[in-house]
């Protein structure tokens, strides 16, 4: 299990939870920020600094956003898992799902 990151973030990218993670597992797609699923250790240190709420531990993910758990899986499949973050840097990539998705308001 893992934390995931959902729709709320989309078009946001307000890079809080990047700040305060401490093993640096927090990747920046296009249009939202992606958990590394096998680099997380689960402490939860992102989760309350998000200012749009939007980092759910994976077991309590609302029903409404199941699917950004896989779409947080997918955004890894061709970058693998680099050991960090800051060695990446912002992609322009976004699985389909969040690709697709229209531009988000502001106001979340």
């Amino acid at each position: 299990m893992t934390y995931v990151i959902a729709e709320p973030c989309v078009d946001v990218l307000d890079k809080a939870c990047i700040e305060e993670c401490p093993v640096d597992c927090i990747y920046e797609g296009g249009r939202m920020l992606y958990i590394h699923p096998d680099e997380c250790v689960d402490c939860g240190a992102c989760e309350p600094v998000c200012p749009v709420e939007a980092i759910f531990y994976e077991d309590d993910l609302p029903e409404k956003w199941r699917d950004y758990t896989q779409a947080n899986v997918d955004f890894f499949d061709d970058l693998g898992s680099p050991g960090g973050a800051s060695k990446v840097g912002r992609t322009e990539f976004d699985p389909p799902l969040i690709a697709a998705l229209p531009p988000q308001a502001a106001e979340h």
